[in-house]
């Protein structure tokens, strides 16, 4: 069986609980959490397996507000993909200041930067500004992109399409 991707389609055989077993060690093995993920046969007997999105996720072991900072962070990173860090031209608004970076292997030393920048300036500059916090999060997670923690292809795109 091939690597399970967050929309994954396979085909059946005639043991289809032998498959739905072999699907769900399949995940296990590949780090996926289940409990994120609905498994359906259609008339096709293709079992289609999908992540659940992120609003749908039901996790009682949140007890800090995690499902709503999650949210607000999704919205804060969404926003930085129509503002001032892309390009104006028409066939470059999807290229970041950061893509450039990486270009000449810069971007991980500046996503570094950038979080001691916001995070100590927490509490001092504007108060205990919710905004310098989401740029401390989203710093952390282009730093774990350009680190290499997770594959620049898993998302299907890379820094220049």
């Amino acid at each position: 069986m091939t690597k399970l991707t967050q929309t994954s389609k396979c085909q059946l055989t005639n043991s289809k609980q032998t498959d739905i077993i072999s699907i769900e060690e399949t995940m296990k093995t590949d780090s996926m959490d289940m409990d994120q993920y609905t498994m359906s046969i259609n008339s096709e007997d293709m079992i289609n397996i999908e992540k659940k999105p992120m609003d749908n996720i039901v996790n009682h072991q949140f007890k800090y507000n995690e499902a709503e900072i999650l949210k607000d962070i999704q919205e804060y990173v969404s926003c930085t993909y129509r503002s001032h860090y892309t390009a104006r031209e028409p066939g470059f608004r999807d290229i970041q200041t950061i893509d450039l970076m990486a270009a000449k292997d810069l971007a991980s030393a500046f996503c570094q930067a950038n979080i001691l920048k916001y995070g100590s300036r927490y509490g001092s500059k504007d108060g205990k500004s919710k905004q310098d916090l989401m740029k401390v999060i989203h710093y952390a997670m282009l730093l774990l992109h350009f680190d290499g923690h997770y594959n620049r292809t898993q998302n299907g795109m890379n820094e220049f399409r």
